[in-house]
């Protein structure tokens, strides 16, 4: 068949996004055909940096020009992104494409620590990534990205002042533990917590994001509805360790996003703590916690199973040292990574195939 851009559309047509099931042409996800004797060149669209599928995208349009063209056009395809996103026209956080809340059932399992590798995973990959702190009595984020001692700006824009995040590993960050001495414990009741939240969603200069991720505190309290009602959230991640009380809780807090009036998409459930591995023996696993429940809790609620975190010292060391553990090489950094890609894959499937959130009217 003759090299045309119309043939190159024409062949494109047979490779299908393998997540939206739909095919690169339609998704207009095929961008900047150039034509040129034997010589073809175009760029893939994805929907997202953190893509894990993107070789496997490439080779299918490789193999479709072979196949429907002809297996001696030299071909160069590019490959770059623009995430996907359903908050068109939104007034608040208007450069935002995607808020994540990140969530527990109860407080140890290690949801902070998810939060900060999770984001600084998705901005290696390539993605604008912002944190909020929004555990307002236990705050956790400037310690693992190391600056507890920094204080965010403020910048006056007409007559209202804005707080400018803390930028770390490529990460916005804001949280109150910015805004008050590390030692001090915040002593205060529900409204003022849900006020501190407002404030960092509305009051906070974000810019351009992809992906703005919420790190709420354990449970299920005034923040999670204060969230809830303040900005319509893309979905929400659920974490949590292998045992039953953990499990418990987590069931609980996975009900309360599926509940009617509250209807955000759950994207999955994160395992930690899954099985334990000594890095001078990192072949060998031992499940101290039970085995498989995250996954089980996911198959339950028909929900996506994000992956597994292993129990590794490196990961307590490089939070405590404010250096997360996916800036290390190795078994753990792999296992942030591939989460990383899945949730992002999620959330692409997410945006494909469900209409925005709504924000919640709820009166409590």
């Amino acid at each position: 068949m003759e090299l045309t851009k119309e043939s190159v559309i024409n062949a494109l047509r047979h490779v299908d996004d393998p997540d939206i099931k739909k095919d690169l042409v339609t998704l207009n996800m095929i961008r900047d055909i150039a034509v040129d004797s034997n010589k073809l060149s175009f760029t893939v669209v994805l929907t997202t940096p953190a893509c894990p599928l993107k070789e496997v995208i490439k080779n299918n349009c490789l193999d479709a020009i072979s196949e429907h063209i002809s297996p001696d056009v030299e071909v160069e395809i590019e490959m770059t992104s623009d995430v996907t996103t359903t908050r068109d026209n939104t007034p608040l956080l208007p450069g935002v494409r995607n808020i994540i809340a990140v969530a527990s059932g109860k407080g140890g399992v290690g949801k902070s620590t998810v939060t900060a590798n999770l984001a600084v995973a998705l901005a290696r990959q390539g993605a604008k990534v912002g944190v909020i702190d929004a555990d307002i009595f236990g705050p956790s984020m400037p310690t693992m990205f190391n600056c507890e001692h920094e204080q965010p700006g403020i910048k006056k824009v007409g007559e209202k002042n804005l707080i400018i995040p803390i930028e770390q590993y490529g990460v916005k960050l804001i949280s109150i533990g910015f805004l008050t001495p590390a030692e001090n414990a915040v002593v205060w009741r529900g409204p003022m917590a849900s006020s501190a939240l407002k404030q960092f969603i509305a009051d906070t200069e974000w810019g351009d994001l992809d992906y703005l991720l919420i790190d709420l505190p354990p449970g299920t309290s005034d923040i999670h509805l204060t969230m809830v009602q303040t900005v319509p959230v893309t979905g929400a991640v659920l974490v949590t360790t292998p045992q039953k009380v953990a499990l418990a809780d987590a069931q609980k807090g996975l009900n309360m996003f599926l509940q009617p009036q509250i209807n955000v998409p759950v994207l999955g459930v994160i395992e930690n703590m899954a099985y334990f591995t000594p890095e001078e023996l990192p072949d060998n696993k031992y499940y101290i916690f039970g085995r498989d429940g995250g996954k089980k809790l996911a198959e339950k609620h028909e929900v996506p199973f994000l992956g597994e975190i292993p129990l590794v010292q490196g990961i307590r060391e490089g939070g405590d040292i404010g250096y997360p553990a996916i800036m290390q090489e190795g078994t753990t950094a792999d296992a942030f990574i591939g989460i990383a890609e899945t949730v992002a894959q999620q959330i692409a499937i997410r945006n494909a195939e469900k209409a925005e959130t709504k924000k919640v009217e709820l009166k409590v």
